[in-house]
C-alpha cells in the first residue's frame, strides 16, 4: 500500500467487488469512450483474475478520510528483461472525479511501479480527446512521445492514442503524494 495526503493506493481485492461495480456502473457514461470497467460481479471476477502481479497489477485509489473508492489504477503489459516497463490504465469514479484524487493516486501508483516493481519506464496511452487524462499525465511530468492511429480496441472500435511516458528518476516527475 502507498499512502498519500488524501488517498491511499492498494491492490484491488475480491472484497472490493460490490462497491467497485456500483461505482463503475454509476460512472459508465462518464468513462465512455475512454475506458470500459466491469459493471457486473462476473465482469469484476474476470477483471480481478487478470492481475497476476507479474504481468499486470490492479489497484484501487481509496479516500483516506472515509475509505470510499475514488478510482482505479492498473499497471498492465509489464515487460521485464531489458525493457522493465509497464502501461498505466486509470479512471476516477463518480462522485469523486475532478477533485485531484486520481492525480494523487496515479502518482502513488507510479512510485509503486518504480520502487516496488523496479520498473524503469511507465507509459500511458491516451485518446487525443481525453483532455482530463492528458492534463493528469502532464501534471505528473509525463512526456508525449508519439501518436498511434487505431492503436487500442475499446468498446468494439479501434481508437487513436497518444503515447506518454515517464522514466525512473525523471526529474520532471512531481511527487504529489507527499
Amino acid at each position: 500500500m502507498r499512502v498519500g495526503s488524501r488517498v491511499a493506493v492498494r491492490l484491488v481485492e475480491a472484497e472490493d467487488a460490490v462497491r467497485f461495480v456500483e461505482l463503475a456502473s454509476m460512472s459508465a457514461d462518464f468513462h465512455r469512450p475512454w475506458v470500459k470497467l466491469p459493471v457486473s460481479q462476473v465482469e469484476f471476477a474476470e477483471y480481478l483474475a487478470r492481475f497476476d502481479h507479474v504481468n499486470a497489477v490492479g489497484m484501487v485509489v481509496q479516500l483516506r478520510d472515509n475509505g470510499d473508492l475514488a478510482g482505479m489504477v492498473n499497471i498492465n503489459g509489464i515487460v521485464r528483461g531489458p525493457y522493465q516497463r509497464g502501461v498505466l490504465g486509470y479512471a476516477a469514479f463518480l462522485p469523486h472525479a475532478g477533485r485531484g484524487y486520481l492525480t494523487e493516486g496515479v502518482a502513488l501508483a507510479v512510485q509503486y511501479a518504480f520502487e516496488d516493481l523496479d520498473l524503469h519506464r511507465v507509459e500511458a496511452d491516451i485518446q487525443p480527446g481525453n483532455s482530463a487524462s492528458i492534463r493528469l499525465v502532464k501534471r505528473l511530468g509525463f512526456r508525449r512521445e508519439g501518436f498511434s492511429p487505431g492503436f487500442i480496441k475499446i468498446d468494439g472500435v479501434w481508437r487513436d492514442h497518444e503515447r506518454w511516458a515517464l522514466t525512473k528518476g525523471d526529474p520532471a516527475f512531481i511527487d504529489l503524494a507527499n
